[in-house]
């Protein structure tokens, strides 16, 4: 993603660390800006915190220095951006890295995929 734009909320399990602080900014915990630096917190690593044990989420916290309720916070805003992803209420934009011709075509095909768990690749050229 781009520095200092906003991460597309659809993609949120492809995001850096960059991407993810970015994003806790949004949700008003950038107090852990840099723990999640340091601890290099990304898209995929929160997508598996739906997959962790107590004793791995409990070193999740004290390694980011997480207070609990905030930690509660990150979990809702997360489900969220799921829940209306599965349900179509994301809005779809283009991707800021596709040219105008992919951008259409990324577009029609994620509003007739919107379940789909991948819904934009980066293309390297």
């Amino acid at each position: 993603m781009s520095k200092g734009r906003a991460p597309e909320p659809l993609d949120f399990f492809i995001w850096t660390v960059e991407d993810v602080c970015l994003w806790l900014e949004e949700i008003n915990l950038g107090s852990y800006r840099q723990a999640f630096e340091e601890n290099g917190v990304n898209g995929e690593y929160l997508e598996s915190l739906s997959m962790f044990t107590t004793e791995q989420i409990l070193h999740f916290i004290r390694r980011c220095h997480m207070k609990w309720g905030d930690f509660i916070t990150l979990c809702k805003e997360l489900r969220r951006i799921k829940v209306a992803c599965l349900k179509g209420e994301q809005e779809v934009r283009k991707p800021w890295w596709a040219r105008s011709c992919l951008s259409v075509v990324f577009v029609s095909m994620a509003q007739r995929n919107r379940q789909s768990r991948v819904v934009s690749l980066k293309l390297e050229t």
